[in-house]
């Protein structure tokens, strides 16, 4: 029961959370490309909203590439390269450890915010708070696996995951098997890490996806008014 439990979660349910997120997307964006957006409050409590979104946004950008590269890059990458799994875990706990709590205190201040100002409150929907209370919890369980990876610094933890990871993503029948018997807060961590992206396309999280990055390499322009234009236009008026 154990064996098909672990099978179920860790070999059947990313190809599921996988599916949805993308399909889920796709359809949304075809069919409300004008709700691709964040809700604003930004009226209301401005200051903690500024510092809580700021905190936020910056750690989990560092989260989520970390995890990105740190799971996904194949093990014989970095062995070809003589980057141990020792130094890997290392900056792990270390790097992603700091940019979680940054990000923990960005998303409590927030939840913070909707939860405890009337005005916020009635104004959001339930997928707005639901979505920041799982990302809370998600953080939190983030946290948490740090006490636990310091007590074995040998990077062999980080291997499992890493090659369930890339077992997913070469449909390798026999990943679920990889994490098998690990701590029950690193799994905890995934399922609800998954969880996530199936609820992405439901949720304000999408507009992730529509990050403006064409600003950053775009030239810069100035709109200028041409006085010649402007009295034709004043002529056509008083005429």
């Amino acid at each position: 029961m154990a064996d098909f439990l672990n099978h179920l979660l860790f070999g059947i349910y990313p190809y599921l959370a996988l599916t949805v997120l993308a399909i889920g997307s796709i359809i949304r964006f075809d069919r409300e490309p004008y709700g691709w957006r964040s809700g604003s409050s930004q009226f209301l409590r401005r200051k903690q909203l500024i510092w809580g979104s700021t905190l936020f946004h910056l750690g989990v950008l560092v989260v989520f590439f970390g995890h990105l590269f740190g799971l996904l890059v194949p093990i014989w990458i970095f062995d070809s390269l003589h980057v141990k799994h020792e130094w890997k875990q290392a900056l792990a706990v270390g790097g992603g450890g700091f940019a979680g709590a940054v990000s923990f205190i960005g998303a409590s201040l927030l939840l913070h915010r909707r939860l405890f100002d009337p005005r916020i409150r009635v104004n959001s929907t339930f997928a707005d708070t639901g979505i920041l209370i799982l990302l809370w919890f998600q953080l939190a369980l983030g946290l948490a696996t740090v006490p636990i990876s310091l007590s074995h610094m040998d990077g062999m933890q980080m291997v499992r995951f890493m090659a369930w990871a890339n077992g997913i993503f070469t449909f390798n029948p026999e990943a679920s098997s990889y994490i098998l018997g690990s701590h029950w807060i690193f799994r905890a961590h995934i399922v609800l890490g998954l969880t996530i992206f199936l609820l992405f396309p439901f949720t304000r999280l999408v507009h992730m996806l529509s990050a403006p990055l064409r600003y950053i390499w775009r030239p810069g322009y100035q709109i200028v008014r041409s006085r010649k234009l402007a009295g034709h236009k004043m002529e056509a008026r008083n005429g």
